[in-house]
């Protein structure tokens, strides 16, 4: 007993040296503890010291306090590895097959900076995208969330490299979350993590239960339940309720998670209260799409807009503003927000946390989010025969929608940055912070996605960084990598 105690001592000193000597190296950021507190909390993990308060409890989509009877799972000595949290059916949190939610947290001792990281992963709106029919084009998990979700590719435990190779496609694979990247770890991914899966086809906006019926009048209808929005809200309640409050908090993802954190940033930041916030959207933009129009020429996500807000939530035009829903929820916290007009949200992001580093980034030539953006919505895309022809027009309205309904909002707020390189081959160009930052460079400028992330992820502040990659030649001959090939095939 006595020699174990000696040897954990010994193991302390050792600890508390080295943590002294790397934190000094690095500098203290905002949240970063010194070594001492650093040991102090591995030995009496602190309590939580924001929790979830009365008023939070209120209004629309409100919070949830603490159930003390309920057993979530949660180890608070377990630093350093990733714990599933399981949700209380009481908060109304589920997935959209009705299955329980969970979620996953990674916890650190030597900071509360806190990443939420949203899953991305498709979406869904009719019998095909939602039972799992249609593949990575559908909804993610449509059976729900599997207990050990993050195994493998997240912790770089590949005991079952069966199981690793399957969660490649989660966006886990991100430097920005994965810790143990070997050639682009990013500091975001030494901060607490909370890893937000995705189960309900809606970007993590939904609050709406809907019917769907099998075109081939072959299987039972499908129950499914687009419950994002409140799965998002138990997420929050709990680290407020078990973490301690983060100096700074960046909320990430890509793809359907990089538009359900922006959708979700205003009320997200408005309940933690930090001192320093980011937003990460990779791959998920808001164009400018007014709902009252019918001009798909100079506004083609208008389609799209209409039929995921009619699928998704009960919002209707010149409907009750006061009725729950996400839409008139997202109107009653963001002043400037304009219902009709769901990319009034950049514009009113940044006139309500004018301090706060928002970033939007994505490839110019995405061919997976345009493909959801138009390919279910115009005919001569649809029914095009041809592959290559009907990805030239995917991103022929990509980079339209791009240049006229993105760039041009951008540009009128303080504080919004962008960075949009041109191609990658991987995953169809989509999503520039996944797997790893390589070929995302913009030449012309002379930046890679990790100068623009530092400058975005950084609390001293400073002009935001707006890049676009003009040439159009010189990415599709040079982007040749056998790994992202390997990768290409594992991800069909």
């Amino acid at each position: 007993m006595i020699k174990d105690l000696r040897l954990f001592l010994l193991w302390l000193v050792i600890l508390t040296f080295s943590l002294n000597a790397k934190l000094q190296a690095q500098g203290l950021e905002p949240g970063v503890f010194d070594a001492l507190t650093t040991v102090q909390n591995l030995l009496f993990p602190p309590q939580a010291d924001n929790p979830v308060t009365d008023a939070q409890t209120q209004g629309m989509y409100p919070l949830v306090e603490d159930d003390p009877d309920f057993d979530d799972n949660f180890k608070p000595r377990a630093y350093e590895r990733w714990q599933r949290i399981d949700v209380p059916v009481s908060t109304g949190a589920m997935c959209g097959n009705g299955t329980p939610y969970k979620f996953f947290v990674y916890p650190r001792a030597h900071t509360n900076n806190t990443l939420f990281y949203f899953e991305g992963g498709g979406a869904c709106w009719d019998f095909d995208s939602c039972s799992g029919k249609n593949g990575i084009l559908g909804a993610r998990n449509p059976n729900g969330i599997p207990d050990n979700y993050v195994k493998n590719i997240v912790t770089g435990d590949f005991d079952d490299i069966g199981e690793g190779l399957s969660n490649l496609s989660t966006a886990a694979a991100s430097p920005l979350i994965w810790p143990w990247h070997p050639w682009n770890k990013y500091k975001t991914s030494d901060w607490n993590l909370v890893y937000v899966p995705y189960c309900t086809g809606d970007i993590y906006i939904g609050d709406k239960i809907e019917v769907y019926v099998d075109p081939a009048g072959q299987e039972d209808d499908l129950i499914w339940h687009h419950n994002g929005l409140r799965n998002v809200q138990a997420v929050v309640s709990w680290v407020k309720n078990n973490l301690q409050k983060p100096a700074q908090m960046a909320v990430a993802g890509c793809s359907a998670g990089s538009i359900g954190g922006l959708l979700n940033y205003s009320k997200l930041r408005q309940d933690m209260e930090v001192d320093y916030g980011y937003l990460i959207d990779d791959s998920g933009p808001l164009y400018l799409a007014p709902l009252d129009s019918s001009d798909t020429d100079s506004y083609p996500s208008v389609p799209l807009h209409k039929e995921v807000i009619s699928s998704w939530t009960t919002f209707t035009q010149g409907g009750d503003p006061e009725e729950e829903n996400p839409i008139n929820a997202l109107a009653g916290i963001t002043p400037g927000f304009d219902t009709n007009e769901l990319a009034s949200l950049y514009a009113g992001l940044s006139n309500k946390f004018p301090n706060d580093r928002l970033g939007v980034m994505h490839f110019l030539a995405d061919g997976n989010f345009s493909a959801y953006s138009y390919e279910r919505f115009y005919d001569d895309i649809n029914n095009d025969p041809d592959p290559v022809s009907r990805l030239e027009k995917l991103r022929e309205k990509w980079q339209y929608d791009t240049d006229n309904n993105l760039i041009t909002i951008l540009d009128q707020t303080s504080n919004w940055s962008y960075y949009f390189p041109r191609y990658r081959n991987l995953n169809d160009s989509h999503c520039t912070t996944i797997v790893d930052f390589e070929y995302g460079e913009i030449a012309e400028r002379g930046l890679v996605v990790k100068a623009f992330l530092d400058n975005l992820v950084n609390y001293q502040g400073g002009p935001p960084l707006r890049a676009y990659e003009s040439d159009e030649v010189s990415d599709f001959e040079n982007n040749n990598n056998l790994f992202y090939s390997l990768l290409n095939e594992l991800l069909l």
